[in-house]
């Protein structure tokens, strides 16, 4: 089967597949993971807001994969405490009885208890929580991962267990017979070689650009996706003291806004703005940073403003179309499968922490079209690439897992490959050849958005950082001046809008 698009859904089909052990092709047009995958509110979780909206089929399947998700991937997973600042005594209540819910609802899987705080316990966690009207807070645990990293160790997962996974190789066209799918063409985006390529059938998990290949195989199709694009704003911890994720339950738009810590930083986020148009690179609306700004100081004694942004980035969602016209914050997070007449397999909508279960209805579907033998679903317990229960989340290395001695070796055999690539940053010249070498990183913005964070969390950083990751990579791919001069053009005029 050809699995197109290399985001969280088309990684997660491309491992199942393989690891049900049918020959499995994936293309991405860009890079892993290059649009909404890496661009999420880094959150294992199950929803708390769909519990408020009452949809506990997806609440409760999501607490599951959850848990797998965090058992699965311990390098790139961690439990993080949420606390709700609360200002009246039936605020308390209501939150702590629906968190109570919530925890249940996780049974077994329930990562910590639910806590009704009192004032003192309250601003001991959050110092720079403004006091006046507050009556207390209610704290629960949730998960949270690094969205761009398990991208690619769902890849290195899928590659392990035998599935060619491609990047930067775009799907220009669908070949049919008999009015049925039996192939596609597709070009390599960067040295525009063509190919034809036969297959039993073809999974569409293209995100919110579906609608561009259900029109290849019907012009006619009606559109399948509503996009809707999230910002967040990065800031420094500074603003924020503490290791205790804040949670405002209700804001302008009907989203929850979260002020949670990574990456040795603070993200705030998200917006729900619906859009008509999309890119490869969504831009934040000056509407949008205002928006967070103004809810993240409503609540900080420590206010921000515009300078004090770090990296700004956008994500779109790609929400199942229907006919409603109201807001998108209502629309549902499930995932829906399409089948068409020339048996084209295509998913949407659903969310990061499910999956591993889209991938597993996508993949059912698409044996059952292509009439492949029936294999049973095994990725619910199956250890994802790096796997390592003994590194601790957010310590040296410790988003490669078991490849982490790999980079320790290659710096204990040349010291200069621990030398840093911004004096700001810990990301070192090891990783670097590591992700070209092992990773697939083929241009200076995988590097710095996606095998390192550098540019989601400092943008500033990261454009500094062109020039020399540009010369360390054209060492390792033997490539020119030209090459050199032309990445870090491109890298700099794209982050430029991450400045916010």
């Amino acid at each position: 089967m050809v699995v197109i698009g290399g985001g969280a859904t088309g990684l997660g089909i491309a491992v199942d597949a393989s690891q049900r052990g049918f020959k499995v092709l994936l293309l991405e047009k860009n890079d892993f993971a290059k649009g909404t995958s890496s661009r999420s509110t880094k959150l294992v979780h199950g929803g708390v807001r769909y519990l408020a909206q009452g949809n506990i089929k997806l609440v409760i399947e999501a607490l599951r994969e959850r848990a797998f998700l965090l058992a699965n991937a311990p390098h790139l997973t961690r439990v993080q405490e949420f606390i709700i600042p609360v200002y009246s005594c039936l605020d308390k209540w209501f939150y702590g009885i629906g968190l109570f819910i919530y925890e249940l609802m996780a049974q077994k899987r329930s990562l910590g208890h639910t806590r009704i705080l009192g004032k003192k316990e309250l601003f001991a966690a959050l110092p720079s929580l403004k006091r006046k009207g507050l009556k207390g807070g209610v704290a629960y645990s949730d998960g949270q991962f690094d969205d761009a990293r398990l991208a690619i160790a769902l890849a290195r997962t899928a590659d392990d267990l035998g599935g060619t996974l491609l990047n930067y190789v775009n799907v220009t066209g669908l070949v049919k017979q008999n009015g049925k799918l039996v192939g596609l063409q597709a070009q390599d985006e960067l040295d525009g070689k063509e190919y034809a390529i036969s297959t039993k059938v073809v999974i569409n998990a293209t995100g919110v650009f579906v609608d561009n290949i259900l029109d290849m195989d019907d012009p006619d199709a009606p559109a399948a996706v509503m996009p809707s694009q999230g910002v967040h704003l990065v800031i420094s911890k500074d603003f924020f003291p503490g290791n205790v994720a804040l949670m405002i339950p209700k804001t302008e738009d009907g989203r929850v806004l979260f002020a949670l810590p990574w990456q040795d930083a603070l993200v705030i986020g998200t917006t729900d703005t619906p859009l008509d148009e999309i890119s490869d690179e969504p831009m934040a609306l000056e509407t949008e940073i205002d928006f967070i700004i103004n809810h993240f100081n409503a609540y900080n004694t420590i206010n921000i403003t515009r300078k004090d942004i770090m990296s700004v980035f956008a994500g779109l969602r790609p929400l199942v179309k229907t006919l409603n016209k109201g807001s998108t914050a209502l629309a549902s997070r499930d995932h829906t499968i399409l089948v068409s007449s020339s048996n084209l397999i295509t998913i949407t909508g659903g969310k990061w922490t499910t999956y591993r279960k889209m991938a597993k209805d996508a993949v059912n579907n698409a044996a059952f079209v292509a009439k492949l033998p029936i294999v049973k679903c095994a990725t619910r317990h199956l250890r994802l690439h790096g796997y390592d229960n003994h590194i601790l989340y957010g310590s040296e290395f410790s988003a490669y897992g078991s490849d982490a001695v790999f980079i320790r070796q290659m710096i204990a055999d040349d010291s200069s490959m621990g030398e840093r690539i911004h004096p700001l940053h810990n990301y070192c010249k090891a990783e670097l050849v590591w992700a070209v070498s092992n990773e697939m990183a083929m241009t200076v913005e995988d590097i710095l958005a996606r095998r390192s964070r550098m540019l989601f969390v400092d943008a500033r950083a990261a454009i500094a950082s062109a020039e020399p990751v540009s010369t360390l990579m054209a060492e390792q791919l033997g490539m020119d001046a030209a090459w050199k001069e032309d990445q870090v053009k491109r890298f700099q005029e794209m982050a430029e809008q991450y400045l916010g």
